[in-house]
């Protein structure tokens, strides 16, 4: 989805401002190595894992939990992907239309904050492949200079990618879709091979209400892609079929967390320990020999990298549209220095990473689906995003509502994001409505979105200071048409 006038392979220059119709030379199916490449995570394994170890399912619900967790989450993905071509600019820019300019600061400020764990739990894990590979090459046992290194290089590597831009995350994203497939096809053989299946196939089946827990957990991560959706489709044409972006969004994922969540499994009925391991990446090498185990974590390293890379190319944005005037490939240092330094007590100070990693992903989900509600509801609304009014920050712009604010949408994402937070429960903290079946089975962020969904559709609808607001040429409904 590179500019017209740039050759591929070029850093990307083009910050929040809307991308002209005539530099929208993007395509649909460019959607499924970008979705394949947010998912390459040796995590997915510890998470099939903790489905068997923790939870207690068999293989069958496990199955039912990789397919549905998603076609939820990356379906929403997908959904909110469409406001990207329809305003051509990133999620959170387009979020200023329906937050107001200062508005949109609460929500931004979270998803800017959330985004710094995220990425700190890819960089963990992206260090402990690197060193899981130290280990089974040269023997080289990790040490407090070692692990720093090879975080140092893997947030080196993620600032280079995403500082370059769309387009090399796009090349980078195709390649790594071949090679990770390729690897993960001879894994799955040996699986296949080496494998008691009378022993996973026997195993009891866990309660309904554990699987749907199950499903909770597996879904938050795509959740937490739902504001970086547009970011990915703002280079697509107006024209481009909504359906196929949220089939080949869902595709991309599906390909990747099926399989890698049933690997994790498989292999937790014979070693149980990898679901409470002390990191998540050095269990391969012990249950893999090392002619598959040392390519399949490069080739994972690098999709975590990728992963990083796209979490930091969308933090770029965020921090753009909190104020910080640099340009996107600066704004993304911000991130990677937090990253380090998170990353680094993560690995020294933490004393269960799965522990750390689970209550992460319940309180992201919580975060980012606030502001979902608000903003699925306000997208079945809008035809178009007025591009000038989204980059004029001041009282004369359309957004500007009351004192920078949209209240309808401010009061529905706050009044969400406290109801959520009652249901939810991690290691730290317990919201007093924690127990019931709800928080129990971790859907606490989709009461969230449900919330914020129906206050937000309740009040009465926000309107631009100023009728700006263009038609689009094709006269495009209010509805998204999938």
């Amino acid at each position: 989805m590179p500019h017209a006038s740039e050759p591929e392979g070029a850093m990307e220059t083009r910050g929040l401002e809307p991308v002209p119709d005539g530099e929208r030379t993007g395509h649909v199916r460019e959607l499924f190595p970008t979705w394949v490449a947010a998912n390459i995570s040796v995590l997915l394994l510890t998470v099939g894992a903790g489905l068997i170890v923790f939870n207690g399912l068999n293989f069958w619900q496990v199955l039912i939990v990789g397919i549905t967790a998603p076609v939820v989450s990356y379906g929403i993905v997908g959904l909110i992907s469409v406001a990207g071509k329809r305003g051509g600019s990133p999620g959170m820019a387009l979020s200023r239309a329906v937050f107001g300019q200062r508005g949109n600061l609460f929500p931004g400020t979270l998803i800017w904050v959330a985004r710094w764990g995220w990425e700190t739990i890819n960089a963990v894990t992206g260090s402990y492949a690197l060193l899981t590979v130290l280990d089974l090459l040269l023997g080289i046992k990790p040490g407090t200079a070692l692990i720093v290194l090879t975080l140092v290089f893997f947030v080196a590597c993620t600032f280079l990618v995403s500082g370059l831009g769309i387009n090399a995350l796009r090349v980078c994203s195709r390649w790594s879709t071949y090679l990770f497939g390729a690897f993960s096809v001879l894994v799955l053989i040996h699986l296949v091979a080496n494998t008691d299946w009378s022993a996973v196939f026997d195993r009891p089946a866990g309660s309904t209400a554990v699987m749907v827990a199950g499903i909770g957990t597996l879904a938050a991560g795509g959740i937490s892609w739902v504001p970086s959706g547009p970011d990915f489709t703002r280079y697509l044409p107006r024209t481009a079929s909504s359906r196929a972006m949220v089939g080949w969004t869902v595709g991309g994922a599906m390909i990747v967390v099926l399989p890698m969540v049933l690997m994790g499994a498989v292999m937790a009925v014979s070693s149980p320990d990898l679901a409470s391991a002390g990191d998540p990446v050095s269990f391969i090498g012990e249950l893999l020999p090392a002619w598959i185990s040392v390519p399949y974590l490069l080739i994972a390293l690098v999709g975590m990298v990728l992963i990083n890379s796209m979490s930091m190319y969308s933090a770029g944005f965020t921090a753009q549209t909190l104020g910080i005037r640099v340009p996107r490939a600066w704004a993304v240092s911000v991130n990677a220095v937090i990253s380090l330094v998170l990353g680094f007590l993560l690995m020294m100070v933490a004393t269960s990473f799965i522990g750390s990693f689970i209550s992460f992903l319940t309180l992201l989900a919580v975060a980012f689906s606030a502001w979902i509600g608000v903003f699925g509801v306000d997208l079945l609304r809008r035809r178009t995003y007025d591009g000038e009014a989204l980059m004029d920050t001041t009282r004369t712009s359309a957004y500007w509502y009351r004192g920078g604010f949209a209240w309808q949408a401010t009061v529905s994402w706050g009044v969400a994001l406290l109801v959520g937070l009652l249901f939810t429960e991690v290691d730290w903290f317990a919201g007093p409505l924690a127990a019931s079946w709800i928080g129990h089975n971790g859907l606490g962020w989709a009461v969230t979105a449900a919330v914020a969904a129906l206050l937000y559709a309740a009040l009465p609808r926000t309107r631009p200071a100023q009728s700006t607001e263009p038609v689009t040429a094709e006269g495009e409904p209010a509805s998204i048409s999938i």
